[in-house]
């Protein structure tokens, strides 16, 4: 995996992302890697949890049945 300092990157930001090598790209400060960027993947769910079948039940119910007039 290639490696950028933060400071590169962000002299060269719109380039740099323009041209994300396939395995990816670590970015460095001081020498530690703190971040790592990667082109998106066309066959990949576009949103978090899109999938069909990752969230069951009612994701705005705690599970918990109550009575509003008791």
């Amino acid at each position: 995996m290639k490696t950028i300092s933060a400071t590169e990157l962000k002299a060269r930001c719109l380039n740099v992302v323009e041209n994300v090598p396939p395995e990816g790209l670590a970015i460095t400060k001081r020498g530690k890697v703190v971040a790592r960027l990667f082109p998106e993947k066309q066959n990949i769910m576009r949103f978090h949890g899109s999938a069909p079948g990752i969230i069951q039940g009612d994701i705005m119910s705690t599970g918990i049945k109550w009575n509003a007039e008791s």
